[in-house]
């Protein structure tokens, strides 16, 4: 476990822009210490520990990249047909004997390239002619040609250390040879609730509760991310109580994230359970959805209090606790993906805060078409499901209107 000094997020001002909050995490939260190899099938989600140097060329041969006839470019007439005996076939995985000058040869995809052959032309570019081919000028020399080491060469970095493994990276790993992998560890998240007004899924619901959505939804953001997530259930609206619970939970956690508790209530205990055991570093974030969000360390342990409403525990969690999650897994920095639609809409909005406005997209046009759902209320869980995007309107934006270039942030991408 990394252990944090109690200040290492220690910043002065009353409100934390994103970027400083992201800033914060970067430059002083370290990656868990270790390593572990794990089985390529088992590598998904993982982040590489070192750099990955290709053990052997991609491809590991020079090859034929469609069906056609491989031959000699010097064969080839530069004007007119040029005829050439087809000496015979070769198939992927067949080995390639020495090509005569003056013949072709039928070849498939994937097929080695016979020696001396050196461009291929493709089967419906070229016509066969009682045991002949006939070839059709001005075809570049290597064309329909996979050189050796195209891909990737022999002793190359193919995968950089800290890049979180996809199915790409897993595919590109395979295909390498390797069959093992060393990563980093996964980061331990504990996740709680907060709040006497929530009960389990299942359970009978109290005359004022209402069903606990906030944890289930962050042990299912987590899941893509290389996480080994425990449920640490519901706390009660008591101080010591949660500041006991942070506390035991620390000592066998990486992370600690909770949901509740974090504004300005009597109710509202987080706070001062992560100050009663540590250090509390700041708890309000110049964002919209999300400003109460809690930031500490207890026992060495960083602890994410994000907001009780649905949607700004999402918000935050995409901007607090999945930057902080991914540097204590030694991954390389993943900026959101954003890309940019039209507006149909008019806001406003104050400077100084990043807001997030949920929007579905009309595709068709050169750019997407970002319509506002018609309600903003933090705590509506219909506006995730019913909507497709974030609408991110920065800090310095006070107004959008109709037409208006927006970054959106895909929920596809995001969730």
């Amino acid at each position: 476990m990394a252990q944090l000094s109690d200040d290492c997020f220690a910043f002065g001002g009353k409100l934390l822009a994103v970027e400083q909050a992201e800033a914060l995490i970067a430059e002083r939260v370290p990656p868990l210490p270790g390593t572990e190899t794990v089985p390529l099938a088992a590598a998904l989600a993982r982040v590489l520990a070192e750099d990955l140097a290709a053990p052997v060329a991609l491809p590991p041969f020079f090859n034929s990249a469609v069906d056609g006839y491989a031959f000699r470019h010097a064969d080839l007439a530069a004007q007119g047909e040029t005829r050439l005996a087809v000496a015979g076939r070769l198939q992927a995985g067949a080995s390639a004997a020495p090509l005569a000058p003056g013949t072709a040869i039928r070849i498939f995809t994937g097929a080695p390239m016979p020696p001396g052959a050196d461009t291929v032309m493709m089967q419906e570019d070229a016509r066969e002619d009682a045991g002949a081919v006939l070839l059709p000028p001005g075809l570049k020399r290597g064309a329909n040609c996979r050189p050796e080491g195209e891909d990737v060469p022999r002793g190359a970095v193919a995968l950089a250390g800290g890049r979180r493994l996809g199915p790409a990276e897993i595919g590109l790993a395979a295909a390498l040879g390797c069959t093992r992998l060393a990563v980093r560890p996964r980061v331990r998240v504990g996740v709680f609730s907060t709040g006497d007004e929530l009960a389990e899924p299942g359970a009978a619901l109290g005359a004022a509760q209402t069903y606990d959505s906030n944890r289930f939804t962050l042990m299912a953001l987590l899941a893509g991310l290389p996480a080994d997530i425990a449920d640490l259930g519901i706390l009660p609206d008591d101080r010591e109580a949660t500041a006991r619970a942070l506390a035991e939970a620390a000592a066998s956690h990486d992370l600690l994230l909770t949901s509740g508790g974090v504004s300005t209530g009597e109710a509202d205990h987080v706070k001062a359970a992560i100050e009663a055991g540590g250090r509390l570093v700041f708890w309000r974030l110049a964002i919209k959805p999300g400003r109460p969000a809690a930031m500490g360390v207890v026992d060495g342990t960083p602890v994410v209090g994000l907001p009780g409403n649905p949607v700004a525990a999402v918000v935050t969690f995409l901007h607090l606790a999945r930057p902080l999650l991914l540097r204590l897994a030694g991954a390389a920095a993943e900026p959101l993906p954003r890309f940019t639609a039209l507006s149909d809409f008019a806001y406003r909005k104050k400077a100084g805060r990043r807001e997030y406005v949920r929007v579905s997209l009309d595709f068709g046009a050169d750019l997407p078409v970002a319509r506002k759902y018609p309600r903003e209320g933090a705590g509506l869980l219909t506006s995730l499901t019913q909507s497709d995007a974030f609408a991110e309107l920065p800090e310095e934006v006070t107004q959008v209107a109709p037409g208006d270039r927006v970054h959106v942030l895909p929920f596809r991408a995001v969730f």
